[in-house]
């Protein structure tokens, strides 16, 4: 291709042993500053190419990001509950504007539910519990998950009575399909990468 993209995909794609995290809106911004587009000519293919791929990337990003506003919204008690309940030194599960947005809208759907409905109960139904009344994630749902690093036995299913327990190794760059219950823990220390 160009050299312009490709010293461009080489300026963004570095490995130097170092993982920068960036947070998509800063992702979105490195791109559009790059300078290599403006030295590329107005009517020029690349530019628009280029274009088209910040475009395209823009919108995976937004696609991500709603998907997760939308479970945020979904499970909100048992995300701000279990972002409250980790560890101090723990990473956080959520984004310092992804937990502003579940403390707002959990304050938000507690005040609409005692405007509209609870003021109307009786006195002793008054309250209610926001755990109990929205449901809980689905851990046993399967995923795709990609290793990154081996495990050796892991427990992909408990002990039943028709069954004993089923362990497996788990090899480096290997892909599988998996409840989510069963590799949570793994996904959690970033030994397998949800695909």
């Amino acid at each position: 291709m160009s050299d312009v993209l490709s010293d461009e995909v080489g300026e963004i794609g570095q490995d130097d042993g170092e993982e920068d995290v960036m947070t998509p809106a800063e992702l979105i911004a490195k791109l559009e500053e790059e300078t290599n587009l403006q030295r590329v000519k107005k009517g020029d293919m690349k530019a628009s190419v280029h274009r088209m791929e910040i475009d395209r990337i823009r919108f995976v990003l937004s696609s991500y990001l709603r998907s997760r506003l939308q479970k945020i919204e979904k499970f909100f008690p048992h995300v701000l509950e279990k972002e409250k309940s980790r560890a101090l030194g723990d990473p956080s599960f959520l984004s310092p504007e992804e937990f502003a947005f579940a403390k707002e809208y959990f304050a938000n759907t507690e005040t609409f539910l005692k405007a509209v409905a609870l003021k109307h109960m009786p006195p002793n139904l008054q309250s209610v519990d926001m755990q109990k009344a929205v449901p809980e994630p689905y851990l046993d749902s399967f995923v795709f998950l990609r290793v990154k690093e081996r495990q050796d036995n892991v427990l992909v299913e408990p002990e039943s009575d028709e069954q004993k327990e089923y362990v497996v190794d788990l090899e480096e760059g290997s892909q599988h399909l998996m409840r989510y219950r069963t590799i949570a823990p793994l996904v959690s220390n970033g030994a397998v990468q949800l695909i």
